[in-house]
């Protein structure tokens, strides 16, 4: 009997474009999410950096109350927490999963979060590489 030829598909890698700080941002707030290490709103973040349990905190610039974001910088500065702006708190909730996803994909009811902090990072990946080269030049 004649074997039958070994069909060998090669599969090209896709090259991927660099990833952008934020978007890098994005990709570790959803791992870490769905690692359970992810706390959203101040009393959350708060206990956590109190606990020295947070890795990174995200802090929202469109964040309006004085107090809540001098208490987030003091908390950080304290603990030697990195801590990030991101633009508005709509793209922070949508980023930590506070909003419900329809069935093109698309966020719908979006809730602000002013403040996260990162106490799991979850599995390791590029996006979770870039960020932290990214803190690394930061300091």
């Amino acid at each position: 009997m004649a074997e039958a030829p070994e069909i060998v598909e090669e599969v090209e890698e896709e090259e991927e474009a660099p990833l952008t700080t934020m978007d890098a941002l994005q990709a570790v707030l959803k791992k870490a999410l769905i690692h359970d290490g992810l706390r959203r709103g101040l009393h959350e973040c708060a206990k956590a950096l109190d606990r020295h349990a947070a890795r990174l905190c995200v802090l929202a610039q469109d964040c309006d109350e004085d107090s809540y974001t001098r208490l987030v910088r003091a908390l950080c500065d304290e603990h030697n927490v990195h801590l990030i702006m991101v633009p508005t708190g709509k793209q922070l909730g949508e980023w930590c999963g506070l909003c419900r996803i329809d069935a093109e994909g698309e966020a719908r009811k979006v809730v602000g979060a002013s403040v996260a902090v990162v106490t799991d990072f979850g599995e390791d990946s590029n996006a979770l590489n870039v960020l932290l080269e990214y803190l690394k030049t930061q300091e």
